[in-house]
This record gives C-alpha cells, structure tokens and sequence, in this order.
C-alpha cells in the first residue's frame, strides 16, 4: 500500500487510510502519559482491578496515608486477577518472585552476619 503524499489532508484520503490515521491519532492521545509497565498491566484481563489498585495509590499518596495498609485488598485482588491470567501476567509474577527470593536472599545474609551492616566497606581511600 503506497503512503498519501505528505501535504494531503485527511479529507483527501480514501476512507480507509483516513479512518486508520484518526484511530491511531486517538489511540496516541490515550496512551499519551500513560507508562509502559501501565499499559501493559491494562492489556490482559486485569485491567479493572489494576486500575482500582492505581486509584487507591493515587488516594493514599495523594492523602498521605499509609500505601500498604489502604490498599491491602484491592492488591490482594490483583495479585489473586493476575494469577488466574497467568499466562499474560507471567513476566510480572516472575519478576516479582525473584524480587521475593532475593529479598529473602538479602535478609538471611544479614541474620548470619549483622555486624556487616554497621561496618564501612573496605574501600582505597583508607590507605
């Protein structure tokens, strides 16, 4: 399919080239600040319960209350949406297990050695 020429206006296009360029048009709007993790999140079937868990980010951060405790269960609803949509959802639930595993990583090396916490690092600046 050739491209309209560049001075051609949309009313001068055949009807499915001007269709197509006014639903890409909207479609940029939509998605305009909108971040990529978001639209994803909005892409599978979860994207009611996404959006119910961004409003209460919105009103906790916005009321200054505490983030976990407002929107306990509408992440829990979210969490328990994306499971069922496994199979969309699997990039995240895979990144946030090994977030979890290195978590847990991460607090067992300080239970076997919490003087290593307090200690500054050896470094070439104490020679």
């Amino acid at each position: 399919m050739s491209t309209p020429p560049e001075d051609a206006k949309q009313e001068d296009l055949p009807a499915d080239q001007a269709g197509s360029e006014s639903l890409e048009a909207e479609e940029e709007e939509e998605e305009e600040g909108e971040c990529g993790f978001c639209l994803f999140m909005k892409g599978g079937g979860c994207k009611d319960a996404f959006t119910d868990w961004e409003k209460c980010v919105q009103e906790a951060e916005t009321n200054r209350e505490d983030l976990l405790q407002k929107c306990a269960q509408v992440t829990a609803a979210l969490k328990q949406c994306m499971d069922a949509h496994s199979d969309y959802y699997e990039p995240i639930l895979r990144a946030e297990k090994l977030a979890d595993e290195q978590a847990i990583i991460e607090l067992e090396k300080e239970k076997q050695n919490p003087e290593a916490q307090s200690q500054p690092s050896s470094s070439q600046d104490q020679k």
